[in-house]
């Protein structure tokens, strides 16, 4: 099987992309013949995400992204896979060890039954994957990063946790059990595939199919902070988990993006850890361990004497009215900084074509180059502020240290007494 049309063409490329492959061309008998799908799909990545751009200009008149979001979603992105020049995902090696040591059935791997119950079984988990990630604050503490834009378009797709990966391997251990680890290589990479698509406001609605799969309209309420949005809407491909499970909720009212507390900044590393220093400094408040473990193992916005999950009386109202951060800089700085990304774009798609050629001692010199610029443009993104000039300069906002979401300059702030309602406010998802 998989002969009929060569892996990394065009058209399985495209494809690969709206989950049209058929069972024929992607079933594969070994996992080392399963093909990338996901970095041989940078190209459309790219493609799709230009078009968004063009065509977004065209019918509203102004660009959907910007250069700072579209620049930390992407780069979130690139850090999100840098893991994986040292060792193959944590997924897939968990895995092959339960399948070969444990395996109850071993379903034929070139059966197209094989093939859509794989399809349906890795969406099933993702779901669980998901809910946990919103409902568990450890867990959010990793997947907020995703959802930390305050824009909702196909760069927003790419904004990915680097940690996330290093626990969602635990929930598709059950398909190990009858499902071959060459298939389940193959619908890892399509579920992530699909759900790039589905990160556009271009698309309003899509009729039927509303009704079965995951689509534009109902991912954008996932992403909302409004609170008839919050934990809401988790599937990859399909929604009918949510309808199932009860955790669907229909788009009404205009979607606000992002975090409840949103983080204003576009440094890559604050983006992709500060929560878990949040975490940190609150389970510290708490004298009780019971207390402090809850505050890692519980929702995001538990309290004592509250329910598992927390409540949203202390959210801030949502009026539509919300303008993204977007901070004025000099047009530039703007090319500086978009032409050096691009310089960090294409290494790391030669170290991702040529890391088996490459010596660990390469690749780590190229992963740090990468991961240094990028973090150097979101300072200057950022403009960075000095932190000892934030003892003189009256015009540079405290630094709150009890909740990481309301200060924009990141972990090396120079901290200071906050007084304010909102500092005993904790962030919620």
């Amino acid at each position: 099987m998989a002969g009929a049309v060569v892996p990394g063409s065009v058209s399985t490329g495209v494809r690969a992309m709206f989950l049209m492959l058929t069972p024929n061309e992607s079933s594969f008998q070994k996992v080392e013949d399963v093909p990338p799908y996901v970095q041989q799909a940078t190209p459309f990545f790219i493609g799709l995400m230009v078009l968004e751009l063009v065509v977004g200009v065209l019918k509203t008149g102004a660009p959907v992204v910007t250069i700072s979001d579209g620049v930390t979603s992407i780069s979130a992105g690139m850090i999100s896979r840098l893991p994986l020049l040292l060792m193959r995902g944590c997924e897939l090696t968990a895995y092959m060890y339960l399948w070969n040591h444990y395996r109850l059935v071993e379903l034929p791997w070139d059966s197209a039954w094989t093939w859509w119950f794989t399809l349906l079984g890795t969406d099933f988990c993702y779901y669980w994957v998901h809910r946990f990630a919103h409902e568990v604050s450890i867990l959010w503490a990793a997947h907020q990063v995703h959802h930390s834009s305050e824009y909702y378009n196909l760069t927003t797709a790419l904004r990915q946790s680097v940690t996330q990966q290093f626990t969602s391997w635990i929930f598709y251990l059950p398909m190990a059990l009858v499902a071959p680890p060459s298939i389940f290589a193959v619908h890892i990479q399509l579920n992530f595939l699909y759900q790039f698509w589905i990160h556009t406001e271009l698309i309003r609605d899509l009729g039927p199919l509303e009704w079965v799969f995951n689509t534009p309209k109902h991912h954008r309420v996932h992403h909302g902070r409004n609170i008839y949005c919050i934990d809401k809407n988790y599937g990859g491909i399909l929604i009918i988990w949510d309808r199932l499970f009860g955790t669907f909720a229909p788009e009404t009212d205009k979607v606000v993006y992002g975090l409840v507390f949103p983080i204003e900044t576009f440094e890559i590393l604050n983006v992709q850890l500060h929560y878990y220093l949040h975490l940190w400094r609150k389970s510290n408040t708490f004298n009780d361990v019971s207390d402090k473990l809850s505050t890692f193992f519980k929702g995001p916005s538990w309290k004592p004497g509250k329910p598992r999950l927390g409540d949203h009386v202390d959210n801030p109202k949502v009026t539509g009215q919300e303008v993204p951060h977007d901070p004025s800089w000099s047009p530039p700085l703007q090319v500086y900084v978009f032409i050096h990304f691009l310089l960090a774009l294409g290494t790391y798609h030669d170290l991702f074509q040529n890391k088996m050629m490459l010596s660990q001692l390469t690749i780590l010199g190229m992963a740090g180059y990468i991961l240094l610029t990028l973090t150097s443009l979101g300072f200057l993104i950022d403009q960075r502020i000095v932190p000892g000039l934030q003892k003189i300069s009256p015009d540079v906002p405290n630094f709150c240290p009890d909740v990481p979401h309301l200060n924009s300059g990141g972990f090396m702030r120079t901290m200071v007494n906050c007084s304010s309602d909102l500092c005993r406010v904790n962030p919620d998802s």
